[in-house]
């Protein structure tokens, strides 16, 4: 691992994160909702997960991952708003347009954060202040007045990520070079980005309980409580030190589908399974990788049900059918709420090994045809017969780490360039 052969002690990053983003883009494009408890879910039914809370549902015990049944309980006024990934990324866009206009952005962390490096006299508290400032402006200005977001400032980028936790909404919080570690005691582990609860286990295994015990080991012990050197990346990024932490995301590429309560059947929930698997399959064929591995699951209110099986390297759907009746013959779930699919140990095309007994090569070519007239007719155009009754479910979702839609056809998801929020300019003449 490379490390910095010196530290400056400069403001080197701004991290910008929008505050309860899906929520609040909600109550921007309709103003009725604003100063209301609103939830934004996949579903109504009262077993579906909420996917981002308002900041005026959080007081009722309302976040990310509670029942909608619970939340209703919670807050009887609560206003359930059906997600519309297709808004958020309208208006990421805008928020990233609005950001350029102040400053460049270093990278697009996910559809609700970015980062900014500071260069220069941006990097004293004051200039740096001015322009958290005008960011906060540009954002009110060119996207909506009421989006708001929360601003760390930072010697590296992952404790400038740490700041705009501290407060929320409309933060402004600086992690200052002479401050490091101390200003760090006192924390959850799970309040450090990239310290999960499986992570905390492994911690704790080795004596690290809290953000006092991280602080007190030196490079080894962290690198042995992590297992691996990561741990040392982390007795730098502690200290203030400019160093590259980056999560590497798993080879994995997958699709899931809360069902609706009318479609809450084993029948449905096979109909919905073979749409996923297309859709799927669709997103290995326009990124060029091939799937050798593949997992289906089906969670249910009384008992769910998992399967995988190893399979010849493919990106098609026809030639995976066979793969996944087999599976569906041994399902074992009760009352089903939702269906997954899930391929891994992705490939790209030069690294894989053909089948000698499975043409899946020559139907992926056929799947390759299906997608180019979608994309030039629209969505739906050419698909199976079996998947008629379930063509239109399992639309695209926008997950957090994620700053765009996968597109299964011309002119799939796209959305009025309307931002309600703001007030429409004045012809002065």
């Amino acid at each position: 691992m490379e490390l910095p052969l010196k530290y400056d002690g400069s403001l080197r990053w701004l991290f910008l994160d929008l505050n309860a983003y899906f929520a609040s883009v909600e109550q921007a494009e309709n103003p009725e909702l604003l100063g209301k408890p609103v939830a934004v879910c996949p579903t109504h039914g009262d077993s579906a997960t909420i996917i981002a809370a308002s900041y005026e549902a959080k007081p009722f015990g309302i976040r990310t991952g509670t029942r909608v049944g619970e939340a209703k309980q919670l807050c009887p006024d609560i206003i359930l708003v059906p997600a519309t990934p297709a808004l958020y990324v309208a208006y990421h866009r805008a928020v990233l347009a609005a950001v350029e206009s102040v400053l460049p952005i270093d990278k697009v962390c996910s559809i609700d954060e970015l980062r900014i490096r500071l260069l220069g006299e941006e990097r004293t508290p004051k200039n740096a202040t001015r322009l958290a400032h005008q960011l906060k402006q540009a954002i009110r200005d060119h996207v909506a007045p009421s989006l708001q977001c929360s601003i760390g400032i930072a010697p590296n980028a992952w404790l400038a990520k740490l700041a705009t936790e501290f407060q929320k909404p409309d933060g402004l919080v600086f992690i200052h070079p002479q401050e490091l570690p101390d200003r760090l005691q006192g924390l959850k582990l799970t309040e450090f980005p990239g310290i999960n609860k499986r992570m905390q286990a492994r911690l704790n295994a080795s004596g690290v309980f809290t953000s006092d015990d991280l602080i007190r080991q030196n490079p080894k012990q962290l690198s042995n409580a992590f297992g691996s050197v990561i741990g040392e990346r982390w007795y730098y990024l502690l200290r203030g030190y400019d160093v590259q932490f980056e999560n590497e995301t798993g080879k994995t590429l997958g699709h899931s589908h809360v069902l609706p309560p009318d479609m809450r059947t084993d029948q449905d929930s096979r109909a919905v399974l073979l749409r996923l698997t297309h859709k799927a399959c669709s997103r290995l064929r326009a990124t060029g990788v091939w799937a050798t591995h593949v997992s289906v699951s089906v969670t249910g209110r009384i008992r769910s049900w998992h399967a995988e099986s190893r399979i010849p390297p493919t990106q098609d759907a026809i030639s995976l059918a066979p793969t996944i009746e087999r599976l569906w013959r041994d399902r074992d779930f009760s009352q089903p709420t939702k269906v997954s699919i899930t391929f891994h140990n992705l490939k790209k095309g030069p690294e894989t090994t053909p089948s000698l007994f499975e043409p899946t090569k020559d139907y992926a070519e056929l799947g390759h045809a299906v997608d180019t007239v979608n994309n030039k007719f629209g969505k739906n155009s050419v698909f199976l017969a079996s998947l008629d009754k379930a063509k239109n479910s399992a639309t695209e979702k926008i997950a957090f780490n994620k700053t765009w839609l996968f597109s299964e056809g011309k002119d799939d998801h796209v959305w009025p360039d309307t931002f309600r929020g703001l007030q429409p300019e004045r012809d002065e003449n």
